[in-house]
């Protein structure tokens, strides 16, 4: 099931963005998500957040700033290649028009992910010293 974040989910989702983020990006030196860490957990009740929850646990979120922007989708190791990102993806596709993120040119998986759900490519920077795409999905 989906619902929106809680204050009580702030210290697991956090586990989940920082697991996921290290091993997702193994490009880019871990200690970059451990000193980003308290800032994301900052943001976190800020933004619009979202959490997929299967027997009251929580197995991953996506979390949405400035109205369109996809800031991540992550999902707890244990329960990838189930279906939930797709699931939190599509969920928020019913909710806005207009989406956009950015990935890691990098990090294949989650490129291809995009790419297959609906986003285009809009244009490419560098971030970390890594090719950065920014991606855009517009509705119908």
């Amino acid at each position: 099931m989906i619902r929106k974040f809680k204050e009580k989910d702030l210290d697991t989702i956090m586990e989940i963005w920082l697991d996921s983020n290290i091993k997702a990006h193994h490009f880019i030196d871990e200690n970059y998500w451990k000193e980003n860490f308290e800032f994301v957990k900052s943001l976190i009740p800020q933004s619009e957040v979202y959490i997929f929850e299967k027997e009251k646990e929580i197995c991953g979120f996506i979390g949405v700033a400035e109205q369109n922007y996809i800031a991540g989708i992550f999902v707890k190791e244990i329960y990838q290649g189930q279906g939930i990102g797709k699931k939190l993806l599509d969920f928020i596709k019913t909710l806005k028009t207009e989406l956009y993120l950015n990935v890691y040119d990098k990090n294949i998986r989650a490129k291809n992910f995009y790419f297959k759900n609906g986003f285009e490519f809009l244009e490419e920077k560098i971030s970390e010293n890594e090719k950065d795409l920014l991606l855009v999905w517009k509705g119908n």
